[in-house]
């Protein structure tokens, strides 16, 4: 069974759970269930404790699962380069983001610029992250209530975009492209990464969202599944502390890409002159489950419009702000072929030589799928952090599921769940 039920009346609460039935309510015909972790529609580990009075939810209590994962603990052992291996483990759906972001958090603490080319690249791969992480849920939203079809139409092409970071990185899910100061190594073939880019977005990613579009927003079951359902005002999104598409589709124009902008979405990111990549945020002000849906629809399409100028104006140089210096490491053909570039090898990979991080402590954050990603860096002057700090998006926004839920029936528990988009890395790290 996907979840056990029971009275309420005389059930047992282990140590571990506070108390889900109010002492001022007669718990007589009040029901305590179990949605998740074996829930297929939680998705993850996560699970909701339910208070029902029929089929009506009087109180849900979330928990956030365990992975025991120690995500930020191991940041303390690993250097910075390492350390993206991990970081791209906390939201799966949009790893390369992750690699993104954590990077941009080290940069801000070393005080480093990245080429004009690393940031085109990095703002292009993390626009495809964007898109990556929206078709999942737009795909689960579809099948969450039902429509199998759906889930079809958005899951698939989010395999070109494995197929391009497994050409960037060598590795499809979990690319851990990035390094400080640059990336792990430049395109094999930029004409090639282009065509990639090029026939995802202006091909396979149109009809998908056509056919999206024509099966859902209008589809009347979809409709009266999610209209209404889940509703967070502004006022609420803001006490809470949400972001991302969840504060967005309540009224909040918060985008982190526009109010504290890095990488393409700053002017002048060239040094040069040129101007930020050209977006809108899309806002919708009813705050239901429909409302998110349709804010990450169109932000796919804003994706596809920053990817569109810039992947045929990639800047030449180097991807590496170190490129002529010893805090990258050399080519494997030098590590081969000279006694210089394996010295330099051992000495990045097996002593750490050569970083000089600030006694310092610095916060980057950036706009991922799910709204702000932040790392928190406390530097103790040597080549790994001293401590790490994640600011997950999901963390926050599973904060608003009991009030978002409470009043609703027991079959809306999906549909808002699944419009919280929550990861479960993100929330036990």
């Amino acid at each position: 069974m996907p979840f056990s039920i029971k009275p309420a009346k005389n059930f047992e609460v282990d140590a571990d759970t506070i108390e889900y039935v109010s002492e001022h309510v007669d718990t007589g015909d009040r029901w305590v269930l179990n949605f998740g972790p074996q829930h297929p529609a939680t998705h993850t580990t996560l699970r909701l404790v339910l208070e029902l009075d029929g089929e009506r939810i009087a109180r849900c209590t979330p928990h956030i699962g365990y992975l025991h994962s120690g995500f930020e603990k191991l940041g303390e052992h690993l250097d910075y380069n390492q350390y993206v291996t991990i970081v791209s483990r906390m939201n799966y759906l949009s790893p390369i983001s992750n690699d993104i972001c954590w990077h941009h958090a080290v940069e801000t603490l070393f005080g480093i610029d990245i080429t004009p080319r690393c940031k085109v690249l990095r703002t292009i791969m993390a626009e495809l992250g964007r898109i990556q992480d929206h078709l999942l849920n737009l795909a689960a939203a579809a099948l969450d209530l039902g429509a199998f079809t759906g889930f079809l139409y958005g899951f698939n092409p989010r395999e070109k975009i494995y197929d391009i970071c497994d050409y960037i990185s060598g590795q499809r899910f979990h690319p851990d492209w990035t390094r400080v100061g640059g990336l792990m190594r430049d395109l094999p073939d930029e004409e090639v990464f282009k065509g990639m880019v090029k026939n995802f977005i202006r091909d396979d990613l149109p009809q998908v969202l056509k056919e999206l579009e024509g099966l859902l927003v209008r589809n009347r079951i979809f409709y009266d599944r999610t209209r209404g359902i889940g509703v967070m005002t502004k006022d609420q999104a803001i006490g809470w502390s949400v972001t991302g598409p969840l504060a967005r589709a309540s009224g909040v124009k918060r985008d982190l890409r526009k109010d504290e902008p890095y990488l393409c979405y700053a002017d002048n990111w060239d040094g040069q002159g040129a101007e930020a990549v050209k977006f809108s945020v899309p806002v919708a002000t009813d705050g239901d489950v429909y409302s998110r849906f349709l804010v990450r629809m169109e932000e796919v399409k804003q994706a596809v419009k920053i990817i569109e100028q810039l992947i045929d104006n990639i800047p030449g140089g180097p991807v590496d702000t170190f490129a002529d210096g010893k805090l990258v490491k050399p080519r494997k053909e030098d590590v081969y072929g000279s006694i210089e570039g394996l010295i330099q090898h051992f000495e990045l990979i097996m002593t750490n030589r050569g970083w000089e991080p600030p006694i310092a402590e610095a916060y980057g954050c950036q706009e991922t799928a799910n709204g702000e990603l932040g790392y928190y860096i406390v530097s103790d002057g040597g080549p790994r952090a001293w401590r790490v700090k994640t600011r997950a998006p999901s963390f926050n926004n599973y904060q608003v599921m009991a009030m978002l839920s409470e009043g609703h029936m027991l079959g809306d528990i999906v549909a808002i769940l699944g419009s919280l988009n929550i990861v479960a890395a993100e929330l036990d790290r």
